[in-house]
C-alpha cells in the first residue's frame, strides 16, 4: 500500500504529540506544508514528509551542530532556489509541472525557462569549439569541458551557456554533429537510433533530467560557481559528480544489473547488499519516482524487465527511479552503450547552468564548517 503524501490535522498532531495550536505555528513558520482537503475546502491536509522530517529532528535534538549536520543528508534546505522544487511526490521547474512540460517541451525550451532567457537571438548554427575523440561519452564530456576551462577568458554569459549545452550534446553524439536548426533530441536520435520512437522518447527523457533541486552534482556546480569559477569549470564539477555510483552512475549500474538478472526470480537473484538494487528507491519519492513512471509509460520495459521490477518492488518496497527509466530507454531502443547516462548528463547541463546564474546573483561563497 502506498503511503499518502498528506494527512489530517488529528493524525499530524498525534504523530508529533503536539496541540493544534502548535501545528498551526509549525505551518506559519514554513516547517509543515499544507494543501486543501479534496472534499472539504474548510479543512487542510498536512505534508507527511514534513512531519517525518520533524520527527527525525526531535530524535536527533536541536543543537546547532546537529542541525548543520542534518542539512547535508537530505535534510533541511541549505540554499533557497527558484529553479526547481519537489513537493508531494511531484517536481516543478519554476513552478511549472515538469511532467506536463515533458509531454511537449524540448530541452531548448527548458533551457529558456530555467535560465530565464530567449535563445532566438543567438546563432543557432554556432558549432562547439572542441569535439573530443575519447572512446566513451563520460570521457568526452570531461575532455571537452577541461579543454574549455582554460580557454574561457570570462565567467561566461547565457549565450556562452547555450554554446556549452551544444558542446555537451555534440560530444554525446560523437561524429554526428548537429545540422542547422536541429534540436538536441533530434541530433541524439539521429546519432543513436533508427527507431521511429527515439526522437520523442529522448526529448522527454532530456526534459525530465534537466533539474532536480539540490542534488549532489547541482550542489557541486553551485559551489564552483560561488567560488567564481567559469561556466566550463562549473559544468566539469557537475559532470564529475554525476558520474558517481550514488548519482548518475547508477544508470549504467542498473542497466548491467538488470541484464545480468532479468531471467531470474527474486528468490534466485544474486544476493542483494542491504536489499538495495541499483535503479530502485529514491528517498524523496517513497511512492515512486514520477520521472521513471513517465518514461516507462511511454517506453514500456520488456516482459522480463517488467516482471523483475515488480518483484524487486514487492521484495524491497523500493520503486524504480529515473536511473531505471533511462536504463530501460537505452535497452528498449538499443541505444549505444552509455546513452542513458549521456541523456542524464546533457539534460542536467541545463539545470547546472541555471543554478550557476542563480548562485552568481546570490553572490555568496558556499563555505560550510567542519566538525
Amino acid at each position: 500500500m502506498k503511503k499518502s503524501p498528506l494527512e489530517t490535522a488529528n493524525n499530524a498532531c498525534g504523530r508529533l504529540n503536539i496541540s493544534a495550536q502548535t501545528l498551526y505555528a509549525y505551518v506559519s513558520r514554513g516547517l509543515i506544508r499544507t494543501a486543501c482537503h479534496p472534499s472539504d475546502s474548510r479543512k487542510r491536509l498536512y505534508s507527511s514528509n514534513d512531519i517525518d522530517q520533524l520527527l527525525h529532528r526531535q530524535k536527533r535534538g536541536r543543537s546547532r551542530q546537529a542541525v548543520a549536520e542534518s542539512t547535508i543528508d537530505f535534510g533541511e534546505p541549505v540554499l533557497r532556489s527558484r529553479i526547481s522544487s519537489i513537493e508531494y511526490g511531484q517536481f516543478y521547474y519554476r513552478g511549472m509541472d515538469a511532467i506536463e512540460l515533458a509531454h511537449t517541451a524540448s530541452l531548448e525550451d527548458v533551457f529558456e525557462l530555467l535560465c530565464d532567457t530567449s535563445i532566438r537571438s543567438y546563432n543557432s548554427t554556432e558549432k562547439a569549439s572542441y569535439i573530443s575523440t575519447k572512446p566513451n561519452s563520460l570521457a568526452r564530456f570531461v575532455d571537452a569541458l577541461a579543454n574549455q576551462v582554460t580557454s574561457d577568458k570570462s565567467k561566461g554569459n547565457k549565450k556562452r551557456a547555450l554554446q556549452l549545452l551544444k558542446l555537451m550534446a555534440d560530444n554525446a553524439a560523437g561524429r554526428h554533429q548537429a545540422s542547422p536548426d536541429e534540436l538536441i533530441h533530434e541530433q541524439l536520435a539521429r546519432a543513436w537510433s533508427n527507431d521511429s520512437r527515439a526522437p520523442n522518447l529522448i526529448r522527454q527523457a532530456l526534459v525530465l533530467s534537466a533539474d532536480h533541486e539540490l542534488n549532489a552534482s547541482t550542489f557541486a556546480t553551485r559551489i564552483a560557481a560561488s567560488a567564481g569559477a567559469n561556466l566550463s569549470a562549473c559544468l566539469l564539477a557537475g559532470v564529475s559528480t554525476l558520474s558517481g555510483s550514488h548519482h548518475g552512475g547508477l544508470t549504467n549500474l542498473c542497466l548491467a544489473w538488470m541484464r545480468e538478472n532479468e531471467k531470474r526470480s527474486v528468490s534466485g537473484l544474486r544476493p542483494l547488499i542491504d536489499g538495495v538494487v541499483p535503479g530502485f528507491g529514491h528517498r524523496l519519492y517513497p511512492n515512486g519516482d514520477p520521472r521513471a513512471v513517465e518514461i516507462i509509460k511511454k517506453c514500456p520495459p520488456s516482459n522480463a524487465w517488467a516482471r523483475l521490477a515488480r518483484d524487486i518492488t514487492k521484495a524491497t518496497k523500493c520503486h524504480p527511479t529515473l536511473d531505471f527509466g533511462l536504463a530501460t530507454l537505452e535497452h528498449q531502443l538499443k541505444l549505444p552503450k552509455g546513452a542513458g547516462f549521456s541523456i542524464f548528463a546533457v539534460g542536467r547541463t541545463v539545470g547546472w547552468l541555471a543554478h550557476c546564474f542563480e548562485q552568481r546573483k546570490n553572490g555568496e561563497l558556499i563555505r560550510p564548517r567542519a566538525k
